[in-house]
C-alpha cells in the first residue's frame, strides 16, 4: 500500500511540477510518508525547471541529510541549478560529490557539467570536460560553443565550429543559436550574415525566432537599426514581442527615439506590446532626456499594472549564494558592505573617475544621480566579495539585468586596484575585469 501511494503521490507531483505548479507540489511531496530518489528527483527539477534553482539546491542538501543516494538525474537537475545561480564552488563540490572523472563522463553527464562552469564563469573547467568526452556528440558540441559565446570569445566558438565539420557532425539549429550569438557579442556582421544564409541554404535548417533574435541583436547593437528593422518585419516566424525588444533594447543602446516610437506603435496596433515594451521606450526616453516622454510611459505602465523588473546581483562565498538589491541594506554585515562602498568610492576617485550620471534614468539632480549609482546592487554583491575572500581571490557576481555603464566602468578599475579578477555575468553574456580591461571591449 506505501508503495501504491509513493508511485501515485509521486505521479501527482510530477503532473503539478510540469506544470509550473511548484507550491501545489512541495505541499505533496511534504506530507509523503516515504519517499524514494525519484520522487526527490521531481521536486529538485521542477525548481531548477521553473526557475527556482536556491530551492533546488536547498532540497538537494536536505536530500543528502536523509541520507538518500543521489543519481545521475539528480545531478543533472542540481547541475542546471547551480548554472543558474552562478554557484561554482556548489558545481565543482557536486562534480566531485558523483565520482566523475576525465575518463568516466558520458556525453550527456559532460553537457551538463560543461553547460554548469560555463554559465558559473570558469571556461578552463568547462573545456577539461569538454576535452575528457571520448565520444562527444553535437549536443557536447554545442554545449561548449554556447559557452565560448557567452563569454564572448568568438574566435574559439569559430574554431570549434569548424572542428565539427572536420570530425564529421552536422551543426543543428542549436549550434547556430551559439555561434551567431557569439557573432553578436563581438559585432562581427559580415560574418554572422554567412553563417545565417549558410544554415539556410548550405545546411537546410530553416531560421527559428532564436536565430532572428541572435541577427536582431548583431545587428542592434552595431548600429544597423533599419537593418535589423526590416529583417524583423520580413521573418518566415511570427515575431514575438521578445524580438522586438531586443530592437528596442538596440533603439535604446544607439539613443534612437524615432524608431522606438515607431516599433511601440507597431506593437500596440497588433496588440502584442508586453511589459518590457513600456520599460525600454521610457528607458530610450530617459537616455535622451525626453522627461515628458518617460512620465508618459510610466503613467501607461501604471494603468497597465506594468512593474519594472528590480536589479539584483548575487556572490557565492563559502557554497553560500548571498543576493543583494539596489541599495539593500538586510544582509547582516551592511556595516561593513557600506564601509567598503565608501572605500572603493575613494580608490576609483583618486584615479579621476566620475561617476556616470547619464546613465541614471531618472529626472534628478546631479548629487542623487551620484548616491543611487554607488548602491547599485552589483557593487554591493562586489564590496561583500572583497570583505569576505582572501585578497587575489576571484571574485564571481551574477547579475540579472544587463549591468550599467557605470558598474561596468567601476568593476574594471577596482580590478586594476586590488588586483583582483572580477567576473560578472549579466544577462547578456560574461565580462572578465583583470588589472582594468574588460575581455568584453567596452562592446556590449
Amino acid at each position: 500500500m506505501v508503495e501504491k501511494n509513493l508511485v501515485s503521490l509521486t505521479a501527482m507531483i510530477t503532473g503539478h511540477a510540469k506544470n509550473g505548479d511548484l507550491d501545489e507540489a512541495r505541499v505533496l511531496f511534504d506530507g509523503m510518508v516515504e519517499r524514494d530518489v525519484v520522487s526527490w528527483n521531481v521536486m529538485i527539477d521542477g525548481y531548477a525547471q521553473h526557475g527556482r534553482p536556491n530551492e533546488a539546491l536547498i532540497l538537494f542538501r536536505q536530500m543528502l541529510k536523509a541520507r538518500l543516494k543521489p543519481n545521475e538525474a539528480t545531478m543533472l537537475a542540481v547541475l542546471s541549478a547551480c548554472g543558474q545561480v552562478g554557484a561554482l564552488e556548489s558545481g565543482r563540490w557536486i562534480h566531485s560529490c558523483f565520482g566523475y572523472n576525465a575518463s568516466s563522463i558520458n556525453a550527456r553527464v559532460g553537457t551538463a557539467l560543461i553547460d554548469m562552469y560555463s554559465k558559473c564563469g570558469s571556461l578552463d573547467d568547462a573545456r577539461k570536460v569538454f576535452d575528457g568526452i571520448k565520444d562527444k556528440d553535437a549536443v557536447a558540441y554545442n554545449a561548449m560553443i554556447g559557452g565560448y559565446a557567452i563569454h564572448g570569445f568568438t574566435q574559439d566558438a569559430l574554431s570549434l565550429f569548424k572542428e565539427m565539420s572536420w570530425v564529421g557532425l552536422h551543426p543543428t539549429d542549436i549550434t547556430f543559436i551559439g555561434i551567431l550569438s557569439a557573432c553578436a557579442h563581438s559585432g562581427l556582421v559580415s560574418e554572422g550574415w554567412a553563417l545565417f544564409n549558410a544554415m539556410k541554404d548550405e545546411f537546410e535548417i530553416q531560421p527559428k525566432i532564436e536565430h532572428y533574435g541572435c541577427m536582431v541583436n548583431l545587428l542592434g547593437r552595431a548600429g544597423h537599426l533599419e537593418e535589423a528593422y526590416e529583417l524583423v518585419k520580413s521573418t518566415s516566424v511570427d515575431a514575438d514581442p521578445v524580438l522586438w525588444g531586443t530592437l528596442l533594447a538596440a533603439c535604446r543602446l544607439h539613443k534612437n527615439t524615432v524608431l522606438g516610437e515607431r516599433i511601440v506603435e507597431f506593437l500596440l496596433e497588433r496588440g502584442i506590446a508586453n511589459s518590457g515594451t513600456y520599460v525600454l521606450l521610457s528607458n530610450i526616453y530617459a537616455a535622451a532626456g525626453n522627461w515628458d516622454g518617460v512620465a508618459r510611459m510610466r503613467a501607461m505602465m501604471k494603468h497597465s499594472g506594468v512593474q519594472k523588473e528590480p536589479g539584483c546581483s548575487s556572490v557565492e562565498v563559502n557554497n553560500k549564494v548571498h543576493e543583494f538589491l539596489a541599495g539593500d541594506m538586510k544582509h547582516p554585515k551592511s556595516r561593513e558592505i557600506f564601509g567598503m562602498l565608501e572605500q572603493m568610492n575613494e580608490w576609483v576617485k583618486a584615479q579621476g573617475y566620475a561617476s556616470k550620471t547619464e546613465t541614471v534614468l531618472h529626472n534628478i539632480g546631479e548629487v542623487e544621480k551620484e548616491r543611487s549609482l554607488e548602491v547599485h546592487s552589483e557593487k554591493l554583491a562586489l564590496a561583500f566579495g572583497l570583505i569576505s575572500t582572501k585578497p587575489g581571490t576571484t571574485i564571481k557576481i551574477v547579475k540579472n539585468l544587463r549591468v550599467c555603464p557605470d558598474c561596468h566602468a567601476v568593476i574594471k578599475l577596482i580590478s586594476k586596484i586590488t588586483g583582483r579578477k572580477i567576473i560578472m555575468r549579466d544577462r547578456n553574456r560574461f565580462h572578465h575585469c583583470e588589472d582594468g580591461v574588460c575581455s568584453c571591449g567596452d562592446y556590449w
